[in-house]
């Protein structure tokens, strides 16, 4: 897609290759972004290939590394990092387990995370608590929305010296942007190691894990990145490498074949993924990353889902009765709001059922969150502020309810 394509055209052309954009108005890449058609093709031919041919010849495993081996490239031009630092995961959560078990816990260690954080992450530091006796402060951000609170709030954790520092470069919930650099400046100074869930920035916003700095950066494959469930990838810093070891190790972990133990390791990322990968989901991942890459441009892809995302946020702030939870100054490609008088289950529902809106709630805070792409259109962004705009003038008993739409198979009678 040539970068001088006026944006309206290139805007249909790009639609014309995610065809769930057409399904309805597509706002939930946070939790599973629009697959390509040409990476639903790669992950059919490969799944063809293995139903005929099948999977048990010397070829097929050959062909698997061969297809590993593009996908960490194509992930690692995206994190800005190098290929022997990328260890393919199945999800940011896998990554985040890896990271965080690969501290030698002993009892009565502390780790540092924030009051926003993913089960993705708190999950894993909630196993190192209940197994190991890890005690886990949990610091208070407030909304993200300001560099200084979250610094300040973060070092005074720091003063207790903690083993690890987790948290995300966007928070799932607000939508804010962490200093993730001085975030990792900040815990360096104190000898702190740190892990980065990256699943709401890698795709969506520019990262660069080298400069950033952190030991690890985890990101999924099937939100920003456009690629299938089941997937994602570690970046693990050249520190990293010389101290970190995986929890779990197995055949892929190995530099040599059938060999085990320390001294057979990948001395690469490559020593953190000890089991294989479905193959027809590391082609298609590898193609997605290599479409955003190459064909629609992440430079493009990035300002244009910025500018939209912004947009939609100060529309949204305007309207009477809805509170946008987004901090303006510090906001990515995430925009969190809340319609006063309405549960975010019934809004949704209701918005559904007027423009057909695909995104969702957030639990714990009564809110709304749309994840903006590049993808999006104007005329979808008028129409979901004019839809909220509607209900907020109103109340769930005061608005006339839309029918639900039935989609009937074309094998039922």
């Amino acid at each position: 897609m040539s970068p001088f394509l006026p944006d309206d055209v290139k805007i249909r052309a790009l639609r014309d290759e995610l065809p769930a954009t057409g399904a309805g108005i597509y706002l939930n890449a946070g939790t599973c972004g629009p697959m390509p058609r040409e990476s639903a093709r790669a992950m059919a031919e490969v799944a063809e290939r293995e139903l005929t041919v099948g999977r048990a010849h010397l070829a097929a495993y050959e062909e698997l590394l061969v297809r590993m081996d593009e996908t960490r490239g194509a992930l690692a031009a995206v994190l800005t990092t190098s290929v022997d630092r990328v260890a393919l995961m199945g999800s940011t959560t896998e990554g985040m387990s890896v990271a965080i078990w690969a501290i030698d816990w002993r009892e009565g260690d502390r780790a540092v995370t924030t009051s926003h954080e993913h089960p993705g992450l708190m999950g894993s530091l909630a196993m190192v608590r209940d197994r190991r006796g890890v005690i886990v402060d949990t610091v208070d951000i407030g909304d993200g929305d300001d560099d200084d609170r979250t610094l300040a709030a973060i070092e005074s954790a720091l003063l207790r010296r903690p083993r690890l520092l987790a948290f995300s470069h966007v928070l799932w919930s607000t939508g804010a942007v962490l200093p993730a650099r001085r975030l990792v400046e900040l815990a360096h100074a104190h000898g702190v190691p740190v892990a980065i869930d990256g699943a709401q920035a890698a795709g969506a916003i520019p990262v660069e894990a080298d400069l950033i700095g952190a030991e690890f950066y985890a990101t999924s494959g099937q939100k920003w990145l456009l690629g299938p469930e089941g997937t994602g990838a570690l970046a693990v810093s050249e520190r990293a490498l010389s101290w970190a070891e995986p929890t779990f190790a197995g055949f892929f972990s190995t530099a040599t074949p059938y060999a085990a133990g320390r001294e057979a390791l990948w001395a690469d990322a490559r020593r953190f993924e000890p089991a294989g990968f479905h193959k027809p989901s590391v082609a298609a991942l590898a193609r997605s990353v290599g479409w955003l890459s190459m064909h629609v441009g992440l430079p493009w892809a990035y300002e244009r889902a910025a500018r939209l995302a912004s947009e939609t946020a100060e529309r949204l702030s305007r309207i009477p009765g809805v509170r946008l939870v987004t901090p303006r100054p510090n906001m990515g490609t995430l925009v969190t709001f809340r319609i006063a008088g309405w549960t975010p289950e019934v809004a949704l529902d209701e918005l559904g059922r007027r423009i057909f809106l695909i995104a969702r709630p957030i639990p714990g805070m009564a809110a709304i969150r749309l994840s903006v792409g590049c993808w999006n259109t104007e005329d979808e962004i008028g129409r979901v502020v004019d839809a909220v705009a509607e209900l907020a003038r109103h109340t769930p008993e005061t608005l006339p309810r839309h029918p639900s739409l039935t989609v009937i198979d074309a094998g039922e009678r």
